[in-house]
């Protein structure tokens, strides 16, 4: 079956630099993924997606660069494989709080004797051969630190088997420390906060990642997490648009 070319990279100890959809189109997620990025992560927790959207939007994916990886809209076993049969190879789970919530994650994402996925995988062909055989070694499970009782808890969730690595999503987390981000304090405790998640992954050889913007990804990467969202579909429309008619007005 296909490779996990971003899995790859990290394990290496190189960064992968993916961008995120949400607007429900698989075309835009398949322009996303022939320029370059190393994956795209649909995004089924916020963004516009449906069943067979999500599916349509992984064979896009791949037929550029980039591997197909989803956020799931909750830690759910059913929710997590019917992803995984539409295609995704890589997984991200949101708001993960304890080292159980963290197993029963990996518990989904894998089929046994690693985990106790159930088999049915009908719509992974595109991802070629021996897919039920490969996709064990294959497939990423990446679980959010977005909580401050997370990220205290962050050495016994991701000590757990199965989890290859997190994604720390900035804005949550600090909602939930409470911290005023306009402050010089709130900012350093915030950071601390983030760069400690970061650490533990170092101390357990997992994958350290984070939800970047294109105005914070340069900073993170520099700190070593290396599995990085840099844009979204999104705010690539949202940016670009206003620039281009800024230029015209202003000429």
């Amino acid at each position: 079956m296909r490779t996990n070319e971003a899995l790859q990279r990290m394990q290496g100890g190189q960064p992968a630099l993916g961008a995120s959809a949400g607007l429900g189109s698989p075309l835009a997620a398949e322009i996303l993924s022939q320029t370059g990025f190393d994956f795209v992560l649909v995004d089924n927790q916020h963004g516009a997606w449906d069943d067979t959207g999500l599916m349509a939007a992984f064979r896009s994916v791949a037929l550029g660069s980039a591997v197909p990886m989803t956020r799931v809209e909750q830690n759910d076993y059913y929710v997590i494989g019917r992803a995984l049969d539409r295609g995704a190879m890589g997984i991200i789970v949101p708001m993960v709080n304890s080292a159980e919530e963290a197993a029963a994650a990996a518990r989904a994402v894998r089929y046994p004797p690693r985990g106790g996925r159930s088999m049915g995988p009908f719509g992974t062909g595109f991802l070629g051969a021996n897919y039920a055989a490969e996709i064990n070694d294959q497939v990423f499970l990446a679980v959010q630190i977005e909580q401050q009782v997370a990220a205290e808890s962050a050495e016994k969730i991701l000590a757990v088997e199965g989890v290859d690595g997190c994604w720390v999503g900035p804005s949550d987390l600090g909602l939930s420390m409470g911290v005023d981000l306009t402050t010089a304090e709130g900012r350093q405790a915030h950071e601390a906060a983030i760069l400690h998640v970061r650490d533990v992954c170092r101390r357990l050889r997992k994958i350290p990642g984070i939800a970047g913007t294109p105005a914070t990804a340069r900073h993170w990467l520099d700190e070593g997490f290396l599995f990085v969202t840099v844009v979204s579909d999104s705010s690539l429309v949202t940016a670009g648009a206003p620039e281009v008619l800024k230029s015209l007005r202003q000429a």
